[in-house]
């Protein structure tokens, strides 16, 4: 699973499940029922150089006043659509807008983009796309539109719309996320600040070889193909192109080096130069490059790092506001993310330092003094926001929130104040409005808990030692609990890297359904082992070539501390688990079939040689140089030790985790003549069931420890 992808999986398991009625009883219905999510404002942004934020209330985009808490009306939909009549154009509901300046805004109403004048109360259009369009940037300052058009790319000017590429398709990609959205990479199109040149992504996927998706929606049937780069084979090349809207010319970098390379984090700098991250496809070397956009040449090489395990870039430079070109830069170069400063030919200077994670950048002081960012600090389940003197060379931190919590801090250095969008387990959603200087204007906006009235049981969440490391569990218990007697448990599990199931938020990172389950009789558990985020580098690559090894020993820990307890009913321990959390209970149940009851597995990755390139080889290498770590961790190996019952899940359409993986477990099982295995597939669903489905997933999914556990 890519880091994206992986971490995506996560979230939408664990986001999708709420709250219920008072004095009813919590169905798997209600676990989807969205009236059961604390409430959150929407369309939350700051207007620029103004105290107000601008919020969509109904079917109205109001700007509220923080000290008054008072809402003004910019337009409703009606409105809106009575000006957009004249250019034939209509929305259904508030668009997605963007500040201009304090008086405009733009958004799109179908393929047309329109600025609106505020205190006018007029549209006027400014461009107009195809149809079809398959990914889209917007340059604030120019208002000129790339798009990706019938996979070819399209600029969008006050001169018109303008084809700029003709190869697109069958192979060549334009404009769109590279290397399966590794390395922070979240789109393949960029603006410079003026809004005059483009950067964008051309990935050549001709040598990747086509893996088959099959429609079942017609008769007969019909294969669609993918490009899908398995771990040691062929992988995609990536170049980049700069199209200049003056000369209307395109020039491509001379990104000279192996085909397969890694090309990652393009950021314009201050100098209309373009600052990349280049990645050898060992991924142990990472370079910061800077080109000259009109030759195409690289100008310097900034700085290298490197690793005797793995290197990975997910931010491009920071630079500062004064436009000296100075920048900051995020690195593990010292074992944990920290910021860095980058000023002319001098040595890099740490501004942050400790055993914590600088998690993000938030921005700039007015003055641009100083600096705001977020971190790990107080603990490794908590997020919150700090602000830091930038030439102060003690680079002393004054931590700007106060509650145990996760802290989401939306900065407006302009007037000086910032909101701090709160959760905590008791909490479900605050939004509060403070001055820099930590005084409290108003809190805008609390959620009611959503789940008042349903009594549920308690979440704990404490640490277990393992070898002297501190690893963070958390239980759902059932309201009733009754510590004499003896409770079956259900692990929840992920623990692959760039995720972490345990924060210090509502349900504390997790969703009702394990409350559903603890108020079905079960104690619902979960740890994040070694191998998961935010603890540091040594406490990520500890699973480096033997994904399954350590995630296991950790696990299996941590449930044998658990089992301690005169409660457990350590006869019926479960566990369930997707994408990697699905890898790790098929390995659960069939490396340790003694402590495992049952299973559900859904996509699962059953031979790591059947997954993609950039995220397996990062943490095993290529099959070739570590054969051994692969024959590990591939669970067809293991399929004949299956014991209990185990029910693997799977999208038929997964281009993640290919469908391949569990079809190719399933014969195995059946070449073994072990019936304890049970299959059940979601077909046209990818790698997540989604939507409606979701519902019906989490019942057989409960069904199944019901009937087995």
């Amino acid at each position: 699973m890519s880091n994206k992808h992986l971490f995506i999986g996560a979230i939408l398991f664990l986001g999708l499940c709420p709250s219920i009625q008072a004095q009813e009883q919590l169905t798997i219905e209600d676990c989807f029922n969205r009236k059961y999510f604390p409430q959150r404002l929407s369309g939350v942004q700051w207007i620029p150089n103004s105290h107000k934020f601008s919020q969509v209330v109904g079917e109205a985009l109001v700007a509220t006043d923080p000290y008054s808490k008072k809402n003004d009306t910019i337009f409703t939909v009606a409105q809106l659509n009575e000006t957009l009549a004249l250019d034939d154009a209509r929305v259904r509901a508030v668009p997605a807008v963007t500040w201009k300046d304090e008086t405009s805004l733009w958004f799109m109403a179908g393929n047309k983009m329109f600025l609106y004048n505020v205190p006018a109360k007029s549209a006027v259009l400014k461009r107009k796309t195809g149809n079809g369009v398959e990914a889209i940037e917007v340059s604030p300052a120019s208002m000129n539109i790339a798009t990706v058009e019938n996979s070819n790319l399209y600029i969008h000017s006050a001169y018109g719309s303008r084809k700029i590429t003709e190869d697109g398709g069958n192979g060549i990609v334009y404009g769109q996320s590279v290397h399966r959205n590794e390395f922070g990479i979240n789109g393949g199109l960029f603006w410079n600040s003026e809004g005059t040149k483009l950067a964008f992504y051309r990935m050549d996927e001709t040598r990747v070889t086509e893996y088959p998706l099959l429609d079942i929606g017609s008769k007969p049937g019909k294969s669609s193909q993918i490009r899908y780069p398995m771990a040691g084979d062929s992988s995609h090349t990536v170049t980049i192109g700069i199209f200049n809207t003056y000369t209307e010319e395109i020039i491509y970098l001379n990104t000279s080096g192996p085909y397969d390379q890694y090309l990652t984090n393009l950021t314009w700098g201050p100098d209309g130069l373009l600052y990349l991250a280049w990645v050898n496809r060992e991924q142990n070397k990472m370079q910061l490059r800077r080109y000259n956009v009109s030759t195409g040449q690289m100008d310097k090489l900034m700085f290298e790092e490197t690793h005797s395990k793995y290197v990975e870039p997910e931010h491009g430079p920071v630079f500062l506001p004064d436009n000296s070109g100075d920048f900051i830069w995020f690195s593990e170069r010292n074992g944990f993310d920290h910021l860095y400063l980058y000023s002319g030919n001098k040595p890099a200077e740490e501004l942050t330092s400790g055993n914590w994670e600088v998690t993000r950048f938030i921005g700039f002081d007015k003055n641009g003094e100083g600096f705001y960012f977020e971190s790990t600090k107080e603990s490794p389940l908590e997020r919150h926001a700090y602000y830091q003197r930038l030439r102060d060379k003690d680079h002393k931190s004054r931590k700007i929130t106060s509650l145990a919590g996760t802290h989401n801090v939306l900065m407006n250095a302009q007037a000086g104040m910032y909101m701090d969008i709160f959760t905590s387990r008791k909490v479900p959603l605050r939004y509060s409005v403070y001055k820099t200087d930590g005084t409290v204007l108003n809190t805008i906006f609390e959620s009611a808990n959503p789940i008042e009235g349903f009594g549920l049981g308690e979440i704990k969440i404490e640490p277990v030692f393992v070898n002297g490391v501190a690893l963070y569990t958390r239980t759902f218990l059932p309201s009733n609990f009754d510590p004499s007697r003896k409770y079956p448990v259900v692990v929840y599990v992920y623990g692959g890297p760039h995720a972490q199931m345990i924060t210090e938020s509502w349900l504390g990172g997790a969703n009702l359904w394990f409350h559903y389950m603890a108020e079905n009789g079960y104690i619902v558990y979960t740890v994040d082992n070694r191998g998961s985020a935010h603890r540091g580098l040594e406490f990520e690559n500890a699973t480096f070539r033997q994904l399954g090894n350590v995630e296991m020993t950790d696990q299996l820990a941590a449930l044998s501390a658990l089992k301690q307890l005169p409660y457990i009913d350590s006869n019926r321990i479960g566990v369930h688990g997707w994408s990697f959390g699905g890898f790790m209970t098929t390995s659960l149940m069939t490396k340790h079939p003694e402590v495992f009851k049952v299973g559900v597995a859904g996509g699962p990755v059953i031979d790591w040689n059947y997954y993609e390139i950039m995220y397996t080889e990062r943490y095993m290498d290529k099959p070739s140089e570590n054969p051994e770590g692969y024959n590990q961790a591939n669970l067809l190996k293991s399929a004949g030790n299956l014991q209990g019952r185990l029910l693997m899940i799977h999208g038929t359409d997964d281009d993640v985790v290919v469908w391949q993986h569990s079809l190719m477990y399933l014969k195995e099982n059946v070449k073994n003549m072990n019936a304890n295995l049970d299959y059940y597939v979601y077909p046209g669903h990818k790698h997540n069931v989604v939507g409606p489905d979701r519902a019906h997933l989490y019942k057989k999914i409960s069904l199944y420890f019901f009937d087995y556990l």
